[in-house]
């Protein structure tokens, strides 16, 4: 495994649950404006925390943790991914995946398996801007694959954008809402710089303002059960 982080307890992580988040190493996109710049390019700054620690840990903690969300990174990349999830699951814990849906093979997989409870899917962008927004070309089919499994499956999941200023426009987030209409809900994340971003020139940027992500939410609301603004 490349599990590289840990935070014990979480309350922001799961909806509804406390849990506690695993950070896997590793990323198969770029973006630019992204929070983890060590698990995407120096992993081995960082320490490993082994399978067995972490089963450890959640026993210890299972009285009042009940969930484990897996981020990163890009957890689908993890080898051994599904052994790991479902020895979460023989001991009880619920499990989120927050992916960035390039890898639809694997996220079928753990559908069909019913390892995950809930899954996160970031959307980098409308289709036009998705290059930029990832740092890298991507396999739209690819996304496109996974955004339908969740639309068509039974688990619980949402999709989100971290809205970047000078990068993702009023219109390109319509036009995401036009593209996943019909999902149950979708996240508008705020931006907020710091000294590990990716790329140094997003680092000093100004923050995200939460009246625009407000004012986006009330003219996608048509498109989603829910619509959900994070600051």
């Amino acid at each position: 495994m490349t599990i590289r982080g840990l935070v014990p307890t979480s309350l922001v992580d799961y909806p509804g649950e406390m849990c506690t988040t695993l950070f896997f190493s590793g990323c198969n996109l770029r973006c630019p404006w992204c929070h983890n710049r060590e698990l995407v390019e120096e992993p081995g700054t960082l320490p490993e925390i082994k399978p067995e620690e972490v089963y450890k840990l959640l026993q210890e903690r299972q009285n009042w943790v009940q969930a484990v969300c897996l981020t990163g990174g890009e957890p689908t990349l993890a080898p051994g991914l599904f052994n790991f999830i479902s020895t979460l699951k023989g001991l009880g814990f619920k499990v989120k995946l927050d992916t960035n849906g390039t890898r639809p093979r694997v996220l079928s997989r753990l559908l069909e398996a019913d390892l995950v409870d809930y899954v996160a899917m970031d959307i980098k962008g409308p289709p036009a801007k998705y290059r930029l927004a990832a740092g890298v070309p991507v396999e739209m089919e690819a996304v496109e694959t996974s955004i339908n499994l969740l639309k068509k499956g039974t688990t619980r999941y949402e999709f989100r954008t971290t809205v970047v200023p000078d990068l993702l426009t009023e219109e390109d987030l319509l036009a995401i809402g036009k593209w996943l209409s019909g999902a149950p809900c979708y996240v508008l994340q705020r931006f907020v710089p710091r000294e590990n971003v990716l790329e140094e020139k997003y680092r000093h940027l100004s923050s995200g303002n939460p009246e625009f992500l407000r004012q986006v939410a009330s003219r996608l609301k048509n498109c989603f059960s829910r619509v959900i603004v994070r600051d």
